[in-house]
């Protein structure tokens, strides 16, 4: 209790660290002063001359505002002293998205919509919470946002710091019942009674149905993009059941199941089950790499909370006797802060999102409201003083069955040991069904990899066919930059190597690399190529911001664009700048990897591959810039300036195999390759930097050209001089033709012919 109390004293003070930021008049038109800070959280009161109009606050002193990047979102919200909104501004953050690839502005934007909306009303449950407009790419962000404002706005005029006089009424309204969930009514039932009951809610929509709720909307490029299937196909089938309340949650989990569920929950805590089968996931995959069920949202007097991996456990089938095979399974455990009263009604929201263009997104929510039928409750007539509604939620929250059984009292159950659970097996984990559901880029990717691999392997038999081989590296280039790059967003970053560096010391799980399978699968290759090739097999034949340069280089080659060779030795002095700037990202990432994250922007990636220069401005013309430079001199941004290739250039130092092969005269006194490397990865004295070389391979299309190399060509003429020599013209007629050449003896132009024997002199004796 001390250490929270010490928390929430840290964190009251944090508004006038930000207050610097803002003016008053920004928040309520003519007010020209702030006052000093007031209660705890504080509330920093604004006023025009001695006249109060209203205060401003920080949203992360009042509720959880953790976003996508794990830190908090920090919003000043000025709320007049009605309860009405009148701005919000963000003044921190650590949002990688907002930070460099979404405007700030359009998140700005997104959250003006809450400015007008009368919080008291929300706070007495007259209306239901605001939502915000969505961001598509940012969808967890605003969603967070959003969420933190409606909040902390309903808890201050809930604690009768904002807008009392208003609540008089809802004070007044005291129930003349008391109403809890009696924890002695428990018993084990089937799927059929408890759907029948209203114990397990159901909400099911049809494709159709869904195309026509975007068509109604009005809103056009969604209607224009209808979901694919039948109408009648089913879309969602969404189950909701409350599985604290005990029948419900023995006949959904078991008695083994429900039994670990108590154990896990604190006093005034509440758990849910929600199930669904159909086209549209109500997890989908935001969880996984922000920790935020983005879609799903819970919602009870106003107040309104969204889960985190943490609260969730998947579950591959419910306990209760004829309960369908369903095909998503989540158990979430309702955040302490939120307390949800299940004797009064509740809703869950689902938000539904559609794709209306590559980076668009429209969207559209379902509700599915939930009553716990009379059974499970018990009415009781409250005595004074009347009991608050923390008691009423711990005792709701204490049902009591059976003794705990001799295990559970010795070592407390898990919900996530898998041999008791009598839900049965843990449904598949979600980057398997990821994988599962892109199979064809996925079958792609391997082939492509394996191909790459024969080409390595048979590198000899390739570059002996110089223009065979060439068009194979600009087919494999285009494919590349084409597919992996622009079409499959694969474009690997050194943003990768510092997440992973930097979730090794902190919370590793496989599950969130694994939900990019093309970014595992590349990984995974190029990993198991540094032992063999180093750096090469990426940065020459995988990365697409490479293949982009490379064959716009091609191209400008072709139109004539001289090519600029930089001297060797200032050449030599360029390659460290791109290993200074790894290192800086790396050591920063250790301090703040959203920070190191921003800087990584160095690498052009985002802009030209991921967005496809569908981009502010700077970074355009940044990228522009260094593809421009390429064009005069071959991959200039992989030489110089990729942190990237740095990153791997290192651990490639370990590669066990040679596979570039060099004459004794390579280097002395031929210079043939060093001059026509793309990359001037070769020494003036013959020896090729690992650390540079990309893997072209025209030095090994030279090694064997007798046309081109030195080496080779001496070669081809001494062959050819013995061929000559033993050619067919350089032999007689003897053995057939196979024996030595005969003289041929002329006089004045003309062959004579052998002596006979009868021209031969003769003596006597």
């Amino acid at each position: 209790m001390l250490l929270l109390w010490s928390g929430q004293t840290l964190a009251a003070g944090r508004v006038q660290e930000f207050l610097p930021k803002a003016r008053p008049g920004e928040f309520f038109p003519g007010a020209d002063r702030f006052g000093s800070p007031e209660g705890d959280p504080p509330l920093v009161p604004a006023y025009q001359g001695d006249r109060l109009l209203g205060y401003v606050y920080l949203n992360s002193d009042i509720t959880n505002a953790t976003g996508y990047s794990g830190k908090a979102i920090n919003l000043l919200v000025g709320i007049d002293t009605k309860g009405i909104v009148t701005k919000v501004k963000l003044v921190d953050h650590k949002e990688p998205i907002v930070l460099i690839g979404i405007p700030e502005h359009r998140i700005v934007d997104a959250m003006n919509t809450l400015i007008g909306k009368d919080m008291k009303l929300v706070a007495s449950g007259a209306e239901r919470p605001p939502q915000v407009d969505i961001v598509s790419g940012a969808t967890v962000t605003v969603l967070v946002m959003g969420d933190s404002v409606v909040r902390s706005a309903v808890r201050l005029i809930r604690s009768n710091r904002l807008g009392a006089a208003n609540l008089a009424d809802t004070g007044a309204k005291a129930a003349a019942v008391v109403k809890t969930v009696d924890p002695t009514k428990s018993e084990i039932r089937d799927w059929q009674s408890l759907l029948g009951d209203g114990s397990v809610r159901r909400l099911s929509t049809t494709v159709g149905e869904v195309n026509e709720a975007f068509t109604q909307f009005g809103n056009q490029a969604a209607a224009e993009n209808p979901e694919s299937g039948e109408p009648s196909d089913i879309f969602i089938d969404l189950y909701l059941a409350p599985v604290s309340v005990p029948t419900i949650g023995r006949s959904l989990l078991g008695d083994a199941g429900y039994e670990q569920l108590k154990a896990r929950l604190k006093p005034g805590q509440q758990a849910i089950i929600v199930a669904g089968n159909g086209a549209y996931s109500f997890k989908g995959s935001g969880y996984v790499r922000g920790g935020i069920f983005d879609r799903i949202e819970l919602l009870q007097d106003g107040q309104s909370t969204r889960f985190r991996d943490r609260s969730h456990t998947r579950l591959g089938a419910l306990a209760a006797e004829g309960a369908p095979d369903i095909r998503e399974i989540g158990l979430f455990i309702v955040p302490e802060d939120f307390k949800l009263d299940l004797a009064e009604p509740w809703q869950l929201q689902l938000l539904v999102q559609r794709n209306v263009g590559a980076r668009d997104k429209a969207f559209l929510t379902f509700d599915l409201g939930y009553t716990l039928p009379e059974a499970y409750l018990r009415t009781e007539q409250p005595s004074a003083p009347v009991v608050s509604s923390d008691q009423v939620q711990a005792a709701t929250a204490r049902p009591q069955t059976a003794p705990p059984t001799p295990s559970s009292t010795i070592t407390p159950p898990s919900l996530n040991d898998v041999d008791v659970l009598a839900a049965g097996l843990i449904e598949e984990p979600l980057w398997l069904k990821i994988w599962k559901t892109n199979t064809v880029s996925i079958g792609i990717t391997v082939l492509a990899l394996l191909i790459l691999t024969a080409i390595f392997f048979f590198q000899d038999s390739v570059v002996r066919r110089p223009m065979f081989y060439t068009w194979v590296r600009r087919a494999y280039l285009t494919f590349t930059l084409v597919w992996l790059g622009w079409y499959a967003n694969a474009q690997l970053s050194v943003v990768n190597v510092l997440t992973f560096t930097n979730s090794l010391l902190t919370h590793f799980s496989w599950e969130f690399f694994l939900a990019a399978p093309l970014i595992f699968i590349l990984w995974a290759a190029i990993a198991a190529g540094l032992l063999f090739w180093g750096r090469g097999p990426f940065c020459g034949w995988l990365c697409p911001f490479g293949a982009l340069q490379e064959l716009l280089n091609n191209i400008a080659q072709w139109l004539k664009v001289p090519q600029i060779t930089v001297p060797w030795g200032l050449h030599e002095r360029l390659w460290p700048i791109k290993y200074i700037l790894f290192l800086g990202l790396f050591g920063l990432s250790f301090y703040s990897v959203a920070l190191a994250e921003t800087l990584a922007e160095v690498e052009p990636f985002k802009t030209a591959i991921i967005l496809k220069f569908v981009r502010d401005w700077p970074f355009i013309i940044y990228a522009l810039t260094l593809l421009t430079a390429g064009l005069f001199i071959e991959r200039f941004f992989c030489r110089y300036l990729c942190p990237l290739g740095a990153a791997l250039a290192i651990p490639g130092r370990i590669r066990t195999f040679e596979w570039l092969k060099r004459w004794p005269e390579c280097g002395s006194p031929c210079q043939r390759c060093a001059k026509e490397c793309p990359v001037q990865s070769i020494h003036p004295e013959g020896h090729i930097n690992v650390n540079e070389c990309i893997y072209c391979m025209h030095c090994q299309e030279l090694y064997h050209d007798d046309h081109r190399c030195p080496h080779m060509i001496q070669v081809r003429l001494k062959r050819e001089k013995r061929d000559a020599l033993s050619s067919p013209s350089m032999r007689g007629d003897k053995d057939n033709g196979k024996g030595p050449a005969k003289p041929l003896i002329t006089h004045m132009g003309k062959p004579i012919g052998e002596p006979s024997t009868a021209d031969v002199p003769t003596t006597t004796s």
